[in-house]
C-alpha cells in the first residue's frame, strides 16, 4: 500500500486522533444497520450489525469486520468499510465483541486480543447462512484475534473464508502494551480506553460478585494492570505476561494457510515499528504492507479534513482478488 499522509497531517499521533474524530468516513450517506442478536453456546449473546440494503443470502461476497478495543459498527473505520462495501455491492456485517454493542453481556467473560474461539464461532455461523464468498477484516485487537483464528485453523480456514486482512493489529501484544503504557500514549490513549473499560468491568462485577479484585481494578492506571486484574484471569490466562504471550499472533504467522494481508503503519503509536514481522517471519500466504505513515487505523487522505476511504478501498480490492473459485453451495 503506497500511502502518503497529507502534508497538513504530520506525525503518528495526529494521524491516529484526527481521522477518528474529524475526517469524512463515507462518500455517500452514513451506513444504516440492522441488528441481529445471536445466542452463544455459553448462554450469552453476540450482537451483529448488518448493513441495510445488501442481501446476505445472495451469491455476492460478504465482508465480516471485527472491530478493535472498545470499537463498534459506528467506529470511524467500520463506517468507512461499510461505505466501501455499499459501493462494491458487497454484503457487510460487524459482529460486536461482548460488551461492545451498547449492552453489557451476561456471562462472566468479556473479550480479548486472542479470542479466536469467538471469531471461529461467528464465522462458522456466517458460513452456514451465506452462499457467496466470505472475507474477514480485523482492525487492531480484532485483527490480531482474526490472525490467531487463521493460525489455529490452518488449511481448514479456507473452507470458511476466501481471504483475511488485519489492519493496525498489535501482533506483538507485549510490545504494544508497553508502548501504550508510556509517556503521551499513557496520558491520552490509556486514559481513554480505561474510561470505558473500567465501568464495564465494574458492571460485570455487579453481575458476578467477587469475579475479580474490585479495589485493585479501581486503582488500575495502565492496560497492563487492567489485563492482570480482569482480562487475563477471566479468560483463562495466568497473568498479563501469559495473556500477551499466548494471544500474540506474531510467533505463529507461518502457520496461516489462507490468503492474509497484514497492514501496519510504521508510525503507529500503539504498535512500534521494531516489533513488526519481517517477510522471513511469515509464511507464503501472508502479505505484509508497512507504509511509513498512517498512524493507528488513520490513513486519512486528501484535502482537509481528509477522508478515510483510501484504506478500505485498497484493502477491499486486495480481498476481492481472492474470491474466484470460493463459492459454496
Amino acid at each position: 500500500m503506497k500511502y502518503q499522509a497529507p502534508k497538513w497531517l504530520p506525525g503518528g499521533n495526529l494521524q491516529t486522533i484526527w481521522p477518528a474524530l474529524y475526517s469524512r468516513r463515507v462518500h455517500g450517506s452514513k451506513p444504516k444497520y440492522k441488528r441481529e442478536r445471536w445466542s452463544t453456546p455459553d448462554a450469552d449473546f453476540v450482537d451483529v450489525d448488518f448493513a441495510v440494503g445488501l442481501e446476505v443470502m445472495s451469491q455476492r461476497p460478504l465482508l465480516v469486520m471485527f472491530h478493535g478495543l472498545e470499537g463498534s459498527s459506528r467506529s470511524h473505520y467500520a463506517e468507512a468499510f461499510a461505505d466501501w462495501a455499499q459501493e462494491h455491492e458487497v454484503a457487510f456485517a460487524v459482529p460486536h465483541f461482548r460488551g461492545c454493542s451498547g449492552e453489557i453481556n451476561l456471562a462472566p467473560r468479556a473479550y480479548h486480543s486472542g479470542d479466536f474461539e469467538e471469531i471461529g464461532w461467528i464465522l462458522q455461523k456466517m458460513r452456514l447462512r451465506h452462499a457467496g464468498p466470505i472475507f474477514a477484516v480485523g482492525v487492531s485487537l480484532g485483527g490480531n484475534a482474526l490472525l490467531r483464528w487463521a493460525q489455529e485453523m490452518g488449511a481448514a480456514a479456507t473452507e470458511t473464508v476466501s481471504a483475511i486482512a488485519a489492519v493496525s493489529s498489535p501482533v506483538d501484544l507485549a510490545a504494544g502494551g508497553y508502548a501504550i503504557g508510556r509517556g503521551f500514549n499513557r496520558l491520552i490513549y490509556t486514559r481513554m480506553f480505561l474510561n470505558s473499560m473500567k465501568p464495564k468491568a465494574l458492571r460485570k462485577w455487579d453481575q458476578h460478585p467477587n469475579l475479580f479484585d474490585k479495589k485493585a481494578l479501581n486503582a488500575a492506571k495502565t492496560l497492563y494492570d487492567f489485563d492482570n486484574i480482569f482480562t487475563a484471569p477471566l479468560h483463562g490466562f495466568k497473568s498479563t505476561e501469559d495473556y500477551w504471550s499466548r494471544a500474540s499472533a506474531k510467533p505463529k504467522l507461518q502457520q496461516i494457510q489462507v490468503p492474509a494481508l497484514i497492514l501496519n503503519a510504521l508510525n503507529d503509536p500503539f504498535v512500534p515499528a521494531w516489533c513488526l514481522p519481517s517477510s522471513s517471519e511469515v509464511g507464503k500466504h501472508v502479505v505484509l504492507w508497512q507504509p511509513q505513515h498512517g498512524g493507528h487505523v488513520g490513513f486519512a487522505h486528501g484535502r482537509w479534513p481528509g477522508n478515510l476511504r483510501s484504506m478500505p478501498d485498497t484493502v477491499g480490492a486486495w480481498l476481492l482478488q481472492h474470491q474466484i473459485g470460493h463459492f459454496h453451495g
